[in-house]
């Protein structure tokens, strides 16, 4: 069977099984759970069944005022990254209306907070994000770009493979196919003449070489490369001292199982060590039951490389992160690439982190209207940051004077 026809009937099965299919949504922190294949396909609802109610959520114009702190926050920190937001939403859906506002940015002087702030304030305008239940309250968590040791050659130490897109994974986007399904994603294999699931971590992983992908790199610890899956960027310290780094590029297509939910169903961990920092701890304690724990989560993340430069880790609008500028937004309730006020907590802390960030990038985890994933930058202070944070936070979304959200 060819791949043109192996996609065809991978579409065809897929519609006739499901109807419709959850949109994917790849994000930098997290695998992105998609709907697997034929077999593997979630229950739709029944004919007599109504079905589960449509995300929705309320946006509310209100006044600079109600926003805590807006008038403290350093805005000229946030310039740079509004200005990889105008670069990224250049050719994007809905340019139109950034495009006034992006022209009017390049006369602004950067370096000053008050011209920044008077700027955000004369052509833009805050819209309160609540859930269509009206709360305005939801859950901020953090990623980072993590620092692994490896090497590009299999050794007794680096052992670990990170793996590049599989040669035989099918990735169909259905909307190319029928604009109804515009997002929806499915993956899948051809085994003879049928199309099936590709494989979960445990079945990939125990096909070794048998896998028809390049490995990248090696490295020197399997929850530390997990984790890396998780953030879905990092950079990877070789034997001669220089960085490569990795970026996510594909999924196995099977839904992602947190691991730190297992370990606490188990009783291994409670629900209050179930951090980044209490998992790897707890993975260090138990070697031999490590793998038996990360096969748990069928999800598998592929990489690629890019650039091994200083630029933040790219994310969903095509643009690098800035570190703690930067967010991760379920985009049917934020617009890719829009400023967001972001109104939290520091990670395990009362302390305010009240300021102006980009939606830039996306998450199979990150899902609701008043949700974000802050990213903290690069390296282990970062991911200390990260893996503590999951804070109560509220969200405005900053949009040019006119513009009809949807």
């Amino acid at each position: 069977m060819s791949k043109r026809h192996a996609v065809a009937l991978l579409s065809a099965l897929l519609l006739s099984a499901c109807g419709s299919l959850s949109p994917t949504r790849e994000k930098t922190a997290e695998p992105a759970p998609s709907c697997p294949p034929c077999a593997a396909c979630p229950v739709c609802p029944s004919p007599d069944k109504p079905k589960p109610p449509e995300f929705s959520r309320t946006l509310t114009e209100v006044d600079w005022a109600e926003l805590p702190g807006w008038r403290d926050d350093d805005h000229a920190a946030a310039w740079p990254a509004f200005m990889q937001s105008c670069r990224g939403l250049r050719n994007r859906a809905g340019a139109e209306a950034w495009r006034p506002v992006c022209a009017a940015a390049a006369q602004v002087d950067g370096k000053s907070a008050d011209a920044v702030r008077r700027f955000f304030e004369s052509h833009l305008v805050p819209h309160r994000i609540a859930s269509g239940d009206g709360a305005v309250d939801g859950m901020v968590t953090g990623y980072y770009e993590p620092l692994l040791q490896g090497s590009r050659t299999r050794s007794r130490q680096f052992a670990q493979p990170v793996l590049g897109v599989p040669g035989d994974l099918l990735t169909v986007d259905l909307g190319d196919l029928f604009p109804e399904l515009k997002g929806k994603r499915v993956r899948g294999r051809v085994e003879g003449n049928k199309v099936v699931p590709y494989w979960s971590r445990g079945e990939l992983l125990a096909r070794g070489d048998k896998l028809p992908a390049r490995t990248l790199a090696y490295v020197d610890d399997a929850i530390e490369l997990f984790f890396l899956q998780v953030q879905g960027s990092g950079r990877i310290r070789l034997p001669d001292g220089s960085l490569m780094r990795v970026n996510y590029a594909d999924q196995n297509g099977h839904p992602y199982r947190s691991i730190g939910r297992v370990l606490v169903d188990r009783g291994d961990l409670k629900l209050e060590e179930a951090s980044m920092q209490g998992i790897q701890a707890w993975a260090r304690a138990n070697p031999a039951r490590l793998d038996e724990l990360l096969n748990s989560n069928p999800s598998y993340v592929f990489f690629r490389e890019t650039p091994a430069n200083d630029d933040g880790p790219q994310g969903a609008l095509g643009v690098p992160l800035t570190a703690e500028r930067s967010i991760a937004v379920d985009t049917r309730s934020v617009p890719l690439g829009a400023p967001v006020f972001l109104a939290t907590t520091r990670p395990n802390s009362p302390q305010p982190l009240q300021r102006l960030v980009m939606a830039q990038d996306v998450g199979g985890a990150i899902r609701g209207a008043v949700r974000a994933d802050f990213f903290w930058g690069f390296g282990k202070e970062a991911g200390a940051l990260a893996g503590r944070m999951k804070q109560s936070g509220r969200m405005w979304v900053l949009l040019p004077r006119g513009y009809a959200p949807k």
